[in-house]
């Protein structure tokens, strides 16, 4: 099924079958479901990659998001995947301390979650979305369990105080409250394609984090969350910043991924920052060097450690 859909979703310009994109000596990236921010990252990724090492070949594979994603690398069908925070962190958590296991090879970004509504909306807050028709997302997505997170320490079941709304596809939830089937949509980075719908359409939309009395509470739930602020003007309408929480995501790597492909992905990446950072709207997040405050050390690749060590930013 996997294989499938990512025949009917390739396109020849960054999308290639994993077999000939490893027989030409490239790495295949696990993403998610269209319309996600993992998939917009990735295309963004492959440009700027390009920029600096055009010989680098990424083939982007869809998945069904972070879940999906570690079963990948666990089962070596992928070189690399996309995961969210919080699976990322009980993955790693539960890998071997030597020998082969899955590692960190360089962040994504740390997201501020949000929730939004049209303008016109009678929802300020988290409070109002006391039964409500809320989409936290698909059903296998990191930005799921995050938002679940967010609505309990908020002091809302995020199974009995809303109605959750799970999807098959990301790009799905702006629709649905576009069309009313949905009060409000949960999403997370200043770039998701989400939020970028609801923001553009006509009326504007009106985005929110969590009650600032719940943030400590939040945080104490998630162990890869971090306090974040969506700085004014991040949105259109948006006229003060709202403080909210993130939670980093990361590319890892599978177990015997080749450590000189590694190297070359985490130099080639280091190098086109201020291309990623043009293409993608929290792509400086994506400096490896923001690693060091993200994971323990033990986690990382060695090559994104060597990388570190060399660059100065680990003695």
């Amino acid at each position: 099924m996997l294989r499938r859909s990512f025949l009917i979703a390739a396109t020849a310009a960054t999308l290639v079958p994993s077999r000939r994109a490893r027989s030409a000596g490239g790495l295949v990236l696990a993403t998610a479901t269209p319309g996600g921010s993992f998939p917009a990252f990735g295309q963004a990724l492959v440009e700027a990659l390009r920029t600096v090492d055009p010989a680098l070949s990424i083939a982007l594979q869809p998945s069904k998001g972070s879940a999906e994603n570690v079963g990948l690398l666990k089962g070596g069908s992928v070189d690399l995947a996309l995961v969210q925070g919080d699976y990322a962190y009980d993955t790693l958590k539960a890998e071997p301390a030597a020998g082969p296991r899955i590692t960190v090879v360089a962040p994504v970004n740390a997201s501020p979650g949000l929730f939004v509504v049209p303008a016109a909306s009678q929802i300020h807050g988290v409070p109002d979305l006391r039964g409500r028709r809320v989409v936290l997302g698909t059903h296998a997505s990191g930005l799921t369990v995050m938002g679940r997170t967010v609505l309990a320490g908020s002091g809302l079941d995020p199974d009995r105080d809303i109605a959750p709304i799970l999807l098959d596809r990301a790009g799905d939830g702006a629709v649905m409250v576009q069309d009313g089937r949905a009060a409000a949509l949960w999403g997370a980075g200043l770039g998701w394609p989400g939020f970028r719908t609801l923001g553009e359409a006509p009326g504007g939309a009106r985005f929110f984090g969590p009650p600032a009395d719940a943030i400590d509470r939040i945080l104490a739930l998630g162990t890869s969350l971090r306090r974040r602020t969506v700085p004014a003007g991040a949105f259109a309408g948006q006229h003060a910043p709202i403080e909210t929480v993130g939670s980093w995501s990361f590319v890892l790597a599978r177990p015997d991924i080749d450590g000189a492909q590694v190297a070359r992905f985490v130099a080639a990446l280091a190098r086109s920052q201020a291309s990623l950072a043009r293409i993608y709207p929290q792509g400086g997040d994506s400096d490896p060097r923001n690693l060091i405050d993200a994971v323990p050390r033990g986690w990382l690749h060695p090559a994104s450690a060597a990388y570190l060590r060399d660059s100065g930013a680990l003695p």
